[in-house]
C-alpha cells in the first residue's frame, strides 16, 4: 500500500524537470492554470483522453506533483509557466491526492489472484480489488484508519462511504487522478458484468451527491472517450475532451508547431523542423497542428527521424478492425495511405472496442488510437479541404433528404452535420505503421489498387507508353488524387507516385527533384538492390507534350549521374497532361 494516497516517489514529470538541462522539456504547466479554474465549481470533473505516447501519464504525474501534499517544499515548478499564474500558490501542494494508475492496479490484481495468501473474502473481481485497495491505502494514515473504522457503512468495498468519512473528519476534499481510466474497457472488453460493476463504481463516485461532495477536482485520462450507452454518456457529469472533440484543450494534446520550433533552436537538436513535421506532425486538432510528443523527443535524442510507433497490441487491434471490412474499409485504408481523406460520422460511436457496427465506428476508434488524424470540416480553410467538402456536398444533401424523409427534425440533420469529421493518415510515421500492417494481410495482393500499381510498374518496365498513360489516367480519377487541384507538374508527380506506391515499396526508393546531369530530374525510382531492377527516370510536362519531356531528359543528360552504377539498365519516361483534352500521354525508352 502507500501508492495511491499522496504517493511521493519520483515520477516521469519530476524526472523530466530535474533533467531539463540535457533532455527535451516542453513546458505544459500552464495546463494547471486551467484545472485550477475548475476547483469546487461546475467543470471540476475533467476527462482528457488521447492515444498512447501522447503524454497522458506525464500530464497526470504533473498534476500529482502540483496538488499533492507529499511534494510540499520541493520547488518543482520554480521557473515553469505555472509559477507566473495568479492561482499558483493557492493550490500548490495543498491537497490529499488519490492517484490511481489502473495498469499498476491490474498487475497487482493478477498477483492477488495467483496467491491464496493474499486473497480476502468477498474481494473477488478486479473492481472489488480496486475499491478494497484504495480503502486500505487510505487506512495507511492512522487518523483516516480510525474514522473509517468507526463508520459502519464502509466495510471492505464501500469506497464512497470511506471517502465521505475522511472528508467529514478533515473538512477538506480530495483531488482524484486516474490514469488509464479505460483499461477495463480495453483489457476486459468482453466482460460486460465487470464493465457494469466498474461504471457503477464511477457513478457512485461522480454522479451521486455523496461521492461528488468528496472531490475538489477529478481528472481522468486514457485512450478511449467515456463510454456511451446508446447516445448517452454513463458519466455525463464530466467535461470531456478527446481526439474527436478536443475543445479548448487542443494545444495540450501534444506538441504544437511553436513548441517544436523552439526545440529545433536548441543546440542539442540536429534535425530540421521540416523533417520533424513530415514524420510526426499532422494531427490537426481544432485547427492546431499537433506533433506526437514521444516521437519528437526520441528523434531529437537519437538524431534520427524514423518510426517510433511501437504498438504491437494496438497494431493487432487495427488488423481486427480492418478485417471486419465494413463497407469496403480495406480499400479505404489503402486510399488513406495513398493520401485520400474520407468523411465519417462520429455521432453513434459508443467509445469502446466492442460496439463496432459500421465503418464510421472503425474510423472513430482508429482516431482515438492515433492511427488516423481527424479534422472538423467546419475548421477547414485549405483548397484541399474545400475540394473535399465540395465532393461530399451531394452525399451530405442525400443524408439530409433521407433524414427529412424519415420524419426527423431539421435539428437531427444539423446534428448529423455537427458530427461529421474528415479522416486522413497524419504523417510518415503512421503511414509506415499502416503500411507494415496491411502488407502482412492475406487480402493485400488481391486488392484492385495493388493490382493497378503492379500493372503500372510493369507497363513502364515494358516500355508501353499507351498502357502507362491509361493507368495513370485511372490513378488520376481515383479518390486519392481527384480531390486535389490538378493544374501543375507537381500534382502530376504526386499522381504517379501514388500509382506506383504499392508496387515499389520493397524494391525501389524514390526521389523528387534529384540533382542529375545538367539540372534536376522530376522523379527517380532507384532500385534498392543493384543490378536486379532498372533505374527509372521520369520527367513531367503540363500542357505541352511527352516528346518534350523525353527530349529534356536526353538534352540535360539526367541519366549521366547513374550510368556508371546501372550501366545501361535505365528507363527514361516522359509524361504529359493535356488540360484541354484531360488526357495523359507517355513516351518510354530504354537508354541505349
Amino acid at each position: 500500500m502507500g501508492n495511491i494516497l499522496n504517493p511521493n516517489k519520483k515520477n516521469f514529470f519530476i524526472n523530466l524537470v530535474q533533467a531539463k538541462d540535457f533532455r527535451v522539456l516542453v513546458d505544459k504547466t500552464d495546463f494547471i492554470a486551467e484545472t485550477n479554474e475548475r476547483f469546487d465549481l461546475d467543470g471540476n470533473l475533467l476527462a482528457l483522453t488521447r492515444p498512447r505516447r501522447f503524454g497522458k501519464t506525464v500530464t497526470a504525474h504533473m498534476l500529482l506533483a502540483y496538488y499533492s501534499k507529499a511534494y510540499a517544499g520541493q520547488h518543482l515548478f520554480d521557473g515553469l509557466k505555472i509559477a507566473g499564474n495568479g492561482s499558483y500558490a493557492k493550490h500548490l501542494n495543498k491537497y490529499d491526492v488519490i492517484y490511481i494508475d489502473m495498469n499498476t492496479i491490474r498487475d497487482e490484481y493478477i498477483a492477488y489472484t495467483e496467491d491464496e495468501d493474499l486473497q480476502v473474502r468477498g474481494v473477488t473481481t478486479f473492481v472489488d480489488y480496486l475499491k478494497y485497495t484504495i480503502i486500505e491505502d487510505l487506512k495507511e494514515n492512522e487518523d483516516y484508519a480510525r474514522v473509517i473504522g468507526k463508520s459502519r457503512k464502509v466495510g471492505k468495498k464501500n469506497l464512497t462511504a470511506a471517502l465521505q468519512a475522511v472528508c467529514e473528519y478533515t473538512g477538506e476534499r480530495f483531488v482524484l487522478i486516474m490514469d488509464e481510466w479505460d483499461l477495463i474497457y480495453r483489457d476486459y472488453r468482453n466482460d460486460a458484468k465487470l464493465q457494469k460493476s466498474f461504471i457503477d463504481l464511477l457513478t457512485s463516485l461522480f454522479k451521486s451527491d455523496g461521492g461528488l461532495g468528496c472531490f475538489a477536482l477529478a481528472y481522468l485520462t486514457g485512450i478511449l472517450p467515456i463510454k456511451k450507452y446508446n447516445s448517452q454518456s454513463a458519466l455525463n457529469t464530466f467535461d470531456e475532451y478527446n481526439m474527436l472533440a478536443p475543445g479548448e484543450f487542443a494545444c495540450y494534446f501534444g506538441f504544437t508547431e511553436n513548441e517544436v520550433a523552439e526545440i529545433v533552436k536548441s543546440a542539442k537538436c540536429r534535425i530540421s523542423l521540416q523533417e520533424l513535421k513530415e514524420w510526426y506532425e499532422g494531427y490537426k486538432i481544432k485547427g492546431i497542428d499537433i506533433y506526437n510528443p514521444n516521437s519528437v523527443v526520441n528523434a531529437v535524442r537519437r538524431n534520427e527521424c524514423i518510426s517510433y510507433w511501437s504498438g504491437t497490441s494496438s497494431n493487432e487491434e487495427v488488423i481486427r478492425l480492418i478485417n471486419m471490412d465494413f463497407d469496403g474499409i480495406k480499400e479505404d485504408m489503402l486510399h488513406l495511405i495513398e493520401g485520400e481523406e474520407i468523411v465519417f460520422n462520429c455521432g453513434r460511436f459508443q467509445n469502446d472496442m466492442v460496439s463496432i457496427k459500421s465503418k464510421d465506428d472503425v474510423f472513430c476508434l482508429l482516431v482515438c488510437l492515433g492511427y488516423l488524424g481527424c479534422k472538423n470540416p467546419n475548421d477547414n480553410n485549405s483548397d484541399t479541404e474545400k475540394s473535399e467538402d465540395e465532393n461530399n456536398e451531394a452525399d451530405e444533401q442525400d443524408k439530409t433528404e433521407k433524414t427529412e424523409q424519415n420524419g426527423q427534425s431539421e435539428q437531427s440533420a444539423a446534428a448529423l452535420r455537427k458530427n461529421r469529421r474528415i479522416a486522413y493518415v497524419p504523417n510518415a510515421e503512421i503511414k509506415s505503421a499502416l503500411l507494415d500492417i496491411v502488407k502482412e494481410q492475406d487480402w493485400y495482393e488481391r486488392m484492385e489498387t495493388i493490382k493497378r500499381s503492379e500493372q503500372l510498374l510493369k507497363a513502364i518496365r515494358d516500355l508501353d507508353g499507351d498502357e502507362t498513360a491509361r493507368l495513370i489516367q485511372e490513378v488520376h480519377n481515383s479518390p486519392a488524387v481527384s480531390i486535389y487541384d490538378y493544374n501543375t507538374e507537381s500534382a502530376l508527380t504526386y499522381c504517379v507516385i501514388t500509382g506506383l506506391m504499392w508496387s515499389t515499396l520493397d524494391d525501389y526508393d524514390y526521389h523528387r527533384e534529384d540533382q542529375a546531369g545538367k539540372g534536376k530530374v522530376d522523379l527517380v525510382y532507384e532500385p534498392t538492390v543493384k543490378g536486379r531492377d532498372p533505374l527509372i527516370l521520369i520527367e513531367f510536362k503540363y500542357g505541352k507534350s511527352a516528346e518534350e519531356a523525353l527530349k529534356q531528359i536526353k538534352k540535360q543528360e539526367y541519366f549521366r549521374r547513374y550510368t556508371k552504377k546501372y550501366t545501361r539498365n535505365i528507363i527514361l519516361a516522359g509524361i504529359n497532361y493535356d488540360p484541354k483534352s484531360k488526357d495523359h500521354q507517355c513516351l518510354i525508352e530504354k537508354l541505349c
